[in-house]
């Protein structure tokens, strides 16, 4: 695809991004809603999990933007959680097209275009855009081809999947959207208020990332996007102590060894598998910590992953749940 500008380099593998990002359309899809977050006072292990959704965790308030002359007017974003990365930078009126995982209120309204990542160039054609957004994940390549043979420019952005990259991407959002002060917003997104200091002593926090209709059971590790968010939040990823790479199928085994204070999944992750009871009827989970006293943290799929705006907030979330659950 010639046409295609790269803004950026892929961090990591597409294999990764596919189990880290992937919204099963079996049990997930644009029109998939989570859990609505439980009531404070039921936020203990007792009760049942943990539960942070998007409502938890709102866009910080977007910063007037200041547009080149030549910038585009009419933004499709096909990159994962990038449309909410328009609003934030100011660019969220000239969004007419959005990836599934962007779900922020101030997109409402914009048509949805993707599912699991793959796009349908009709689709896109119909929303006469002068600029497309998209990342590694993006496919399939021929709908892309068919865009970029529409003549409509194609930028692709970097991944992101640790904290130091967010505003690395929103900078090249900002760049092909024409957006002269990204910088003065973007390098704020990463940085939640707590401090190590209010962290309590560090949680071992294993992230499982489950789709029990696809009988997809997997312990994420170094690379998987999590264990960046729960070392940042004052806990240690278990995956990553153990030497393990981004995901690994899940064992009995492997999880007994690592036995951890607290399971972090997502919720649609979670619901595959049958809740709270399904998780606990996994292959090691019963005989960990976390699963005999009910320790489970699920976090909205469109909003653990996305390294944009909200992962700041976000961080702070994870360390009050984990403070909260405890160790």
């Amino acid at each position: 695809m010639s046409a295609i500008i790269v803004a950026g380099t892929m961090l990591l593998t597409p294999l990764i991004a596919s189990c880290a990002a992937d919204t099963d359309a079996a049990t997930t899809g644009a029109s998939a809603s989570a859990p609505d977050p439980a009531p404070q006072e039921a936020r203990t292990a007792e009760s049942g999990p943990i539960t942070i959704t998007s409502a938890d965790v709102p866009l910080p308030e977007p910063t007037p933007a200041q547009f080149t002359a030549d910038a585009p007017q009419r933004i499709v974003s096909l990159a994962n959680g990038v449309a909410e990365t328009l609003v934030a930078l100011g660019a969220g009126p000239r969004v007419v097209g959005r990836d599934e995982t962007s779900t922020a209120p101030q997109l409402d309204g914009v048509p949805v275009l993707t599912r699991a990542h793959a796009v349908s160039a009709e689709s896109v054609l119909a929303t006469s855009p002068d600029l497309v957004i998209v990342d590694a994940a993006t496919s399939p390549p021929e709908a892309l081809d068919q865009i970029a043979a529409a003549g409509v420019p194609i930028v692709e952005v970097p991944e992101a999947w640790t904290l130091a990259d967010v505003p690395m991407r929103a900078d090249a959002v900002a760049r092909a959207a024409g957006i002269v002060n990204s910088t003065e917003s973007s390098a704020q997104w990463a940085a939640g208020t707590a401090t190590a200091e209010d962290a309590r002593a560090r949680p071992t926090v294993a992230f499982l990332y489950l789709r029990g209709t696809s009988a997809i059971y997997l312990l994420g590790g170094e690379g998987s996007g999590a264990d960046a968010l729960i070392e940042a939040a004052g806990g240690t990823d278990v995956g990553s102590q153990q030497g393990l790479g981004p995901f690994t199928p899940l064992t009995a085994e492997a999880l007994a060894v690592a036995d951890p204070d607290i399971l972090l999944v997502m919720t649609n992750g979670l619901e595959s598998v049958g809740g709270a009871t399904g998780l606990t009827a996994l292959p090691g989970v019963a005989q960990t910590r976390a699963g005999r006293e009910g320790r489970i943290l699920a976090v909205e799929d469109t909003l653990l992953l996305a390294f944009g705006p909200r992962t700041g907030a976000l961080v702070d979330e994870l360390q009050a749940a984990f403070a909260e659950l405890g160790p």
